[in-house]
């Protein structure tokens, strides 16, 4: 699409505390609907970067990525966002690839073949662990690691919480997004991944129970407007039926 995202300039680093960045996007299709997009990059302790959710690599991007650093971990944070993973495994083929559960078989389904190093899982990897802490989210249908920067109190989403700004999407998208409840300034898990959770709400609580026992200072979401404050209280709100 070329319509601005409102989020411009996008494929440029900006700073969000101290070793983080986001970088925005530009759209992707999902059921017909238009998906602004946005990665996470946080440099850890030894100076290697870790690249959440890749996005295109357009004006000169992986450059300036790795400008900050040498990119060590590639992540693919749950099933359906791998789609520029194999383009940044080309251009860092040192890094690692890691995903979580179901995302190869999901890339195959689509005709891409997807190589990961590793999957996924509750535990921190010594890559990262006492640096960013993780959980997996599972629905048995929604697969998604959710991460915490403890330095930064940065929490790192991807599909958990969407928070789509109205003014800056396609007038007839607006029904479909209030149905779905991921609306700005209410942005929730969308309706059909909530109901994917019905057979497993001691597992969506627990895991809920634990990003908020993580007290984030902010939140970052792949889709829309992220919260640069009052991450905890935001986290409250979005699972207010849970929490």
């Amino acid at each position: 699409m070329d319509r601005k995202t409102g989020y411009e300039p996008l494929h440029t680093l900006k700073p969000v505390a101290p070793d983080v960045w986001v970088v925005d996007g530009g759209w992707i299709r999902f059921y017909g609907l238009p998906f602004p997009t946005r990665m996470t990059v946080i440099r850890l302790d030894d100076g290697g970067l870790w690249v959440h959710s890749p996005i295109a690599d357009e004006a000169g991007l992986a450059d300036a990525v790795a400008a900050l650093g040498p990119v060590r971990h590639l992540v693919a944070p749950n099933w359906i966002h791998y789609a520029w993973v194999p383009a940044w495994q080309a251009r860092f083929p040192e890094a690692v690839t890691w995903a979580s559960p179901g995302t190869v078989a999901r890339a195959a389904s689509r005709g891409i073949r997807l190589h990961i190093d590793h999957e996924l899982r509750d535990a921190p990897p010594a890559g990262w662990s006492g640096q960013i802490d993780q959980k997996l989210a599972d629905s048995g249908y929604h697969r998604e690691v959710v991460f915490h920067h403890l330095a930064s109190r940065t929490l790192v989403l991807t599909d958990l919480i969407e928070n789509f700004e109205r003014e800056k999407m396609p007038w007839w998208s607006h029904p479909l997004l209030r149905l779905g409840r991921v609306c700005d300034p209410d942005g929730r898990m969308p309706r059909d991944m909530a109901a994917s959770f019905r057979l497993r709400p001691g597992h969506l609580r627990d895991v809920v129970e634990t990003i908020i026992a993580w007290d984030p200072e902010r939140v970052i979401l792949a889709h829309g407007r992220w919260y640069d404050q009052k991450g905890t209280a935001e986290l409250r709100r979005a699972f207010r039926n849970l929490a």
